[in-house]
């Protein structure tokens, strides 16, 4: 009976030692999910999937949050927007007092008691420094020889005020400016394109800042994903005024992204969605079909009513290479020029308009959150002339 007795206490040993193994596995269980669980208390958004998000929390409309006071940091309450016409008082008084080639030019011919053929040749150079153009160089030169050989210069007054009626029909007051935002089927979408550094995403938050102002809800969508602080900055903006910004993990699909911004605010019956693009290299094919791709996700859901494209004034005959390529791709409808201060060329103005054939919309005065204004001729010329 001895074999017996040793077979049930093999028995009870092999039992004790299953249970030994079952309980060490299963508490190094509970360490790895306690373990696990702390990670992602730590990490906080970097556990997420990096599907799209809206910054701000969807339950309130845009521009609501200000007025509730919820969801946004007290800084954050919109300011009022300083008037559009004191925006351009304060460009005419800049242009006035700059040194800039065309009012330079203006300046010294009004000065010449006799308009000689070296001057009008002089006058000719400048202008074309100008960036204003061998085409409507020639058209200025050529009116004003004809209109001053007529009523002559022996006036000061008046051949400013022919000098400034030539200026103006140049400028060309009859282009449509207007902002193209009312539709039957909402939201009306604005895409903002050009190369890096031309101040295209803080023009999207003054846009928007202006938006607001007129009583317009808005939604921005940062589909700028190759620069790391495109989206982070855009949001800001989004803060600032009270306005959701829909955004991707860094490097996500931009046409993904923009999708969703239509969607948001097709669902949630926004009037204008403004879409931030990357800073694209006007000379890198790929990245320009990538653009072009955008525009056509966005437009399976609601069309594109305006295209901007925002230019840096400073740049001059490059600002026009890129404005051609741009154009090529998204059919630009409308034009944003940017450090358009004292140190601009102002013939741009005329010269962009007269390569694309769409007018100047906005003009960005500085880095201040009320610096872009309307563009208004009669007032820009005025400027120039320093009336």
């Amino acid at each position: 009976m001895d074999w017996i007795f040793w077979l049930i206490m093999g028995g009870v040993l092999l039992a004790l030692i299953i249970a030994s193994v079952i309980v060490i596995v299963s508490n190094h269980q509970h360490r790895l999910k306690r373990k696990a669980a702390a990670t992602e208390i730590e990490q906080g958004e970097e556990v997420r999937a990096p599907a799209t998000k809206q910054e701000t929390t969807p339950e309130l409309p845009p521009g609501q949050a200000e007025r509730e006071g919820e969801g946004l940091p007290q800084e954050a309450k919109p300011e009022t927007p300083e008037p559009p016409a004191t925006r351009l008082a304060r460009l005419r008084k800049r242009l006035a007092s700059s040194n800039n080639a065309l009012a330079r030019g203006l300046a010294e011919l009004l000065s010449s008691d006799k308009i000689s053929a070296q001057t009008w040749d002089d006058f000719e150079t400048t202008l074309i420094s100008s960036d204003l153009g061998v085409g409507p160089t020639t058209q200025l030169v050529e009116a004003l020889k004809s209109r001053l050989a007529i009523d002559g210069v022996s006036d000061p007054g008046q051949a400013r005020s022919v000098l400034r009626e030539e200026l103006v029909k140049l400028v060309d007051p009859t282009m449509d400016r207007t902002l193209k935002i009312d539709t039957d089927t909402p939201p009306a979408v604005v895409m903002l394109v050009g190369v890096n550094g031309t101040g295209k995403t803080t023009t999207v938050g003054k846009l928007a800042r202006d938006l607001i102002a007129s009583g317009k809800t808005v939604l921005l969508g940062a589909a700028d994903t190759f620069r790391a602080a495109a989206a982070d900055q855009l949001t800001t903006w989004g803060a600032r005024i009270g306005v959701e910004t829909v955004r991707g993990a860094e490097g996500a699909d931009p046409a993904s992204v923009a999708y969703d911004a239509v969607r948001a605010g097709k669902d949630n019956g926004i009037d204008v969605v403004l879409v931030d693009t990357a800073g694209r290299l006007h000379n890198k094919t790929n990245l320009m079909d990538e653009l072009g791709k955008v525009k056509r996700v966005i437009e399976k859901i609601s069309p594109v009513t305006e295209v901007l494209l925002v230019l840096d004034a400073t740049t001059g005959q490059n600002g026009l290479v890129q404005a051609r390529v741009f154009a090529d791709v998204v059919d630009v409808t409308g034009i944003v020029l940017t450090k358009l201060d004292g140190s601009a060329k102002g013939g741009i103005v005329v010269a962009v308009q007269k390569e694309l054939g769409v007018p100047v919309k906005f003009i960005g005065l500085g880095e201040g959150a009320d610096d872009l204004a309307p563009f208004d001729p009669d007032q820009f010329v005025d400027g120039l002339l320093g009336l």
